[in-house]
């Protein structure tokens, strides 16, 4: 978190934010603190999550605009963490601070558990509903209709704004080939088949797996954006957490796996133009340029840790050579999927 909002969190606010929710104010669980407070908190003995928003990273209008979505996607028998009302009846709170506001909201607790990068169950199945998940949302998405003020469009994204957390002396040509990039796919069609709002960071953190199904959550990145970026971040966070170290052929022989069983579940729910299957490169590089903007926003980058400084050398590594995470042969993935292996 950075630090003019640290400066501004304290216990009163939280003790705030719980009370306007009815939350029980002496039991609760920090889980996290990197773009949001989220806390686990109890109502009558039953576990939900609060997420305190700072006015500096969304408006209550953006924390409005991502509610009304989820709610429709769980309205629609799909699994995502609901949003619920306040005692006042409302799904954002507002907290006003000495810098700016919190936001408050409150979801259901997913069912199920979190998978570490090394779990069993990791596999085809998994890669199957994982899939078949997106694939049920990118469909209801496109009969989507939203509140007024909606959700942003992908390129508005603060972290594409290379030239405010990087440096030119430094990073001088990482940030023309990020604008280039930013170009290259602003170019693109968009269509009713193939752009719409969308999640934008399904990989395993942000969803439980519950006895064969998975339940998302942490919609905070919600927003109008090629669906194939909706596909390509799961193989990209796969391949990052479980095969950073290997070597290319390794890398690209484990997303060719992955990308079959995924899009094998995916095409179950909904049917994506093969074209853009061969697109996602644009994608897979897209997510390096806002991994290494978003490792300059939020560190000091000459005080970090050396597993922090190992997966910031490792990306820039990759934009410098233009490598990248995993070069899978799309072709080939594509044939299986129309042979029916």
């Amino acid at each position: 978190m950075e630090a003019p909002v640290e400066k501004c969190f304290n216990e009163s606010v939280l003790q705030r934010a719980l009370a306007k929710f009815g939350a029980n104010r002496n039991r609760f669980k920090k889980l996290g603190d990197f773009e949001n407070y989220v806390y686990e908190v109890f109502i009558e003995d039953v576990p939900y999550i609060l997420r305190l928003t700072h006015s500096s990273h969304r408006s209550n209008q953006d924390v409005e605009a991502e509610i009304h979505w989820v709610n429709y996607l769980d309205d629609r028998n799909i699994n995502v963490a609901r949003a619920l009302q306040s005692n006042e009846g409302n799904v954002v709170e507002e907290i006003e601070v000495e810098y700016g506001s919190f936001f408050v909201s409150l979801f259901e607790k997913a069912p199920g558990r979190q998978l570490k990068k090394n779990d069993p169950l990791y596999g085809p199945a998994l890669y199957e509903v994982w899939g078949r998940t997106i694939g049920k949302m990118h469909r209801a998405t496109k009969d989507y209709q939203p509140l007024e003020h909606s959700r942003e469009h992908w390129d508005e994204e603060d972290l594409l704004r290379f030239e405010t957390y990087l440096s030119e002396e430094q990073d001088g040509e990482i940030i023309r080939h990020g604008k280039a990039l930013v170009n290259e796919i602003q170019a693109l069609k968009k269509e009713r088949d193939s752009y719409g709002l969308v999640h934008s960071d399904i990989h395993a953190g942000n969803f439980f797996y519950d006895e064969g199904n998975i339940h998302v959550f942490d919609f905070d990145d919600s927003s109008y954006h090629y669906f194939v970026s909706d596909i390509a971040i799961p193989l990209y966070y796969t391949v990052w957490g479980g095969l950073q170290g290997e070597d290319r052929e390794t890398r690209a022989q484990f997303a060719e796996e992955f990308l079959y069983f995924f899009l094998k579940g995916y095409s179950k729910e909904n049917k994506i133009d093969p074209e853009w299957i061969k697109k996602m490169p644009l994608f897979l590089r897209l997510r390096d340029y806002i991994l290494y903007t978003v490792l300059h926003k939020k560190f000091d980058v000459t005080s970090m840790n050396d597993d922090e400084k190992c997966m910031l050398h490792q990306i820039k590594n990759r934009l410098d050579e233009g490598e990248l995470i995993a070069e899978p042969s799309y072709g080939r993935v594509l044939q299986r999927l129309v042979g029916g292996e």
